[in-house]
C-alpha cells in the first residue's frame, strides 16, 4: 500500500504508507512553525493533492528558516524534511528563490556557538545535495 501526492493527475512522490505518514505529521509541525500553509493537502483516499503556489512561499519560508538557524540539533533535525520539500517543490515546477550567499546570520534565533556565520555555509549546498540524493530515493 502506499500514498501518493500529486499535482493534478501528474504523481510527484508514491512513499510507502509509513513514510507518508511521518512525511505528512512533519508537515504539520512545520506549518506550525512557520505560521504557514504548506501548500501539501490532506491525505484523502491515499491521495494528497499540492498547490505548487501555496508549496512555493512554504518552501522558501522553510529555507530561509534552515538557513538562519544556527543551532547544529535543529538543522539535523529539519534537514531531511525540508530536503524532501525541495525534491517535491522541484517536481511541481516552483522556482526556489534562495537568499544571497554569504548573508549573515544577525538576528537569528537558536544561535549554537562554534557554527558558521553565513546563509550559504549553513544551508544552500547541502540542502541542494540531500535534495538530489533523495530525489532518487522518492519513487513517482
Amino acid at each position: 500500500m502506499s500514498q501518493y501526492y500529486d499535482l493534478g493527475a501528474e504523481t510527484l512522490w508514491n512513499p510507502s504508507n509509513g513514510a507518508a505518514r511521518l512525511f505528512h505529521r512533519q508537515v504539520a509541525v512545520f506549518e506550525a512553525e512557520l505560521g504557514l500553509a504548506s501548500g501539501i493537502g490532506p491525505m484523502e483516499n491515499d491521495e494528497c493533492q499540492i498547490d505548487p503556489a501555496v508549496l512555493g512561499v512554504f518552501t522558501e519560508a522553510l529555507v530561509i528558516r534552515h538557513g538562519r538557524t544556527g543551532h547544529a540539533v535543529i538543522r539535523a533535525l529539519s534537514e531531511g524534511f525540508v530536503a524532501t520539500v525541495l525534491v517535491l517543490a522541484e517536481r511541481a515546477g516552483v522556482d526556489v528563490h534562495w537568499p544571497p550567499p554569504g548573508e549573515s546570520l544577525e538576528g537569528a534565533q537558536d544561535v549554537q556557538a562554534g557554527l558558521p556565520g553565513s546563509f550559504e555555509s549553513l544551508a544552500e549546498s547541502d540542502l541542494r545535495a540531500a535534495a538530489r540524493e533523495l530525489s532518487r530515493r522518492m519513487p513517482r
